[in-house]
């Protein structure tokens, strides 16, 4: 009789690396029914994972016990696990599973503390094909036996939750059709409009009389306070909380983003402004699993107009993306 599998899915990244991880759970359970599966998370992020039906265990890389190496291996030893993916490894994760004693250890690349510890691989090629990250990160479960293209990213509600979802809608609707989150954050993770821009949009969007408007960010940039007939559902809110928020929408714009993903594993729709460069694409990080649109510069502006640095780039300037598209977009994506 073939030994039980105990998996363990190493993923202490930030929220949408997170979100696009949750369709390797549900196509391992799929794959091996009687199967462990632990993910490894940072406490920020475990609540993209809480009420996961496909996950036995949640262990957090920095609570109390985290904070010593040695006190993590024992904590990760005590469950047995037979393999482990490591969806980005680093060399502090790599001696942790090694000494956690984990037989069969996956991870990315060709690192030498991979190859000294008899590390397994997979190989991204540099990308070339261009596939999606969660494509990528499916490579190391099919290292493993499972065979799925199942991309589409879960988040999970209780019914408690869903009931709270459908009253904070009726609230923020305030008697409109359609509920619309703008967020205007991104963590400098990708090109991304001025605070500005997003507050040129808010206020052309609440003069439309069926649209309902909520900016979605925790922190609220100062030139999107207090703008008449705006809701603020996120502000100061925990991830769990403002991920409820989030399921309370029929649309969220944004650039990419954490809660783009977050959005889509909601199956709520998103617009999303992204950047045609291979590191930006939405080849490579568009959400999955929802109805969304994606809103790109025009063809040539990457090389005649944008500064070059996805991090400096505001989708400004001519061929770039302004109000006025994304505002045509929000209309064709509802009405």
């Amino acid at each position: 009789m073939a030994k039980r599998k105990r998996i363990l899915i190493v993923r202490p990244d930030r929220i949408g690396d997170v979100v696009l991880s949750t369709p390797i759970p549900r196509e391992i359970k799929k794959t091996y029914p009687d199967s462990f599966v632990a993910v490894l998370l940072r406490k920020y992020t475990q609540d993209v994972y809480s009420n996961n039906p496909y996950v036995d265990k949640i262990i957090l890389i920095d609570d109390e016990v985290g904070k010593s190496f040695w006190g993590k291996v024992t904590e990760i030893r005590k469950y047995k696990f037979t393999h482990s993916l490591i969806l980005l490894p680093t060399e502090r994760l790599n001696y942790l599973l090694f000494f956690a004693g984990i037989p069969y250890r996956v991870g990315v690349g060709h690192k030498f503390y991979q190859f000294i510890t008899f590390t397994r691989y997979v190989d991204r090629e540099k990308y070339i094909p261009l596939r999606h990250e969660a494509d990528y990160c499916m490579d190391l479960a099919r290292k493993i036996g499972v065979d799925s293209n199942n991309l589409n990213t879960e988040i999970f509600l209780t019914d408690e939750e869903k009931r709270k979802v459908n009253q904070t809608r009726e609230k923020l609707l305030e008697g409109k059709k359609y509920l619309i989150g703008v967020h205007a954050s991104s963590g400098n993770s990708s090109p991304n409009w001025t605070a500005e821009e997003y507050r040129n949009l808010v206020i052309r969007l609440i003069k439309e009389k069926d649209i309902s408007i909520a900016v979605t960010d925790n922190i609220i940039s100062d030139r999107l306070k207090k703008i008449e007939g705006v809701s603020y559902p996120n502000e100061n809110k925990s991830l769990r909380e403002s991920i409820l928020n989030f399921a309370s929408l029929d649309l969220l714009i944004s650039a990419s983003t954490g809660p783009m993903h977050i959005a889509a594993a909601l199956k709520v729709k998103t617009l999303s402004m992204f950047c045609p460069l291979t590191a930006c694409s939405p080849k490579l990080w568009g959400p999955l699993g929802n109805k969304s649109k994606i809103i790109l510069p025009q063809e040539n502006y990457c090389q005649t107009v944008c500064p070059g640095d996805p991090k400096k780039c505001t989708f400004s300037g001519q061929g770039g993306i302004d109000v006025m598209k994304v505002l045509e977009e929000t209309k064709k994506f509802l009405y």
